[in-house]
């Protein structure tokens, strides 16, 4: 029944309107760390979860409308100010992406004391929202929102937004997460550790500078974007990806790891 279920998530996945990285780029996150984690980690998740843990990359995104967890819809995404700090703003009142990462943290430091169901779903919290914060157009910097309309090289991309939330498969058309999670994967333990080091909010300040190279490619930001900004964001979208998976990998292996 369970394998049923499965099969089921990843054909909805193929024709659902995906947010933050698509199927793609949130398994290639999910890839990036299960290249880290410890063998007491993978073993302690594998009592919960008995199918790999990049089959629930989007199951935030698909479920999000869902009433028991509809108050999640604004957890995708988190604003920053001026010096790219995070910025709690009220206007996303029941939470943001942030503040997700720290319901799931608190929870899962504590995973043995909670249900299974509630262990698995804040992993498919901490799994996918480590991708979101990541992603170029989930960390609102101040100025313009990114929904505008947007063309590239005479083709209709939809919102600027919606054109970064896939643009790890137009970078990798013809990879698989693993194959670009190997291609990724490039640092050293001393190089890892310094990316890991600090607080989410760090975390999101270091998001936040970095993904604000998207809006300088496309300066002024109009309809028609930079015909080379495909190749432009490849470093951004491709450090953004590394940087969620060693971050997601150093979590789990803190809470599953003992």
């Amino acid at each position: 029944m369970k394998k049923f279920i499965v099969t089921f998530l990843l054909c909805a996945l193929a024709c659902a309107n995906l947010s933050a990285w698509g199927r793609f780029g949130h398994a290639t996150v999910i890839a990036i760390a299960q290249r880290h984690l410890t063998e007491k980690t993978k073993a302690n998740l594998a009592g919960y979860f008995d199918y790999d843990l990049q089959e629930d990359a989007v199951w935030m995104d698909i479920h999000r409308q869902d009433k028991p967890i509809a108050y999640t819809t604004a957890w995708h995404v988190y604003n920053v100010d001026g010096g790219f700090r995070y910025d709690p703003n009220p206007r996303l009142k029941t939470g943001d992406c942030i503040h997700a990462m720290y319901i799931a943290d608190y929870n899962l430091k504590h995973y043995r004391e909670l249900s299974d169901s509630a262990v698995v779903m804040n992993v498919r919290m901490l799994i996918h929202f480590a991708g979101d914060m990541h992603c170029p157009v989930h960390s609102y910097i101040p100025g313009p929102r990114n929904f505008w309309k947007c063309s590239l090289n005479g083709e209709d991309l939809g919102t600027f937004h919606g054109f970064y939330d896939g643009i790890p498969s137009r970078l990798w058309p013809d990879m698989s997460p693993d194959e670009l999670a190997a291609q990724l994967d490039d640092c050293r333990k001393g190089r890892i550790r310094k990316i890991c080091k600090g607080s989410f909010a760090d975390w999101a300040r270091d998001c936040g500078t970095r993904n604000a190279a998207i809006y300088e490619i496309n300066a002024p930001l109009t309809e028609r974007l930079d015909s080379d900004t495909v190749e432009k964001s490849r470093e951004t979208v491709a450090l953004q990806l590394r940087d969620a998976g060693y971050r997601l990998a150093m979590l789990l292996n803190l809470y599953f790891g003992k």
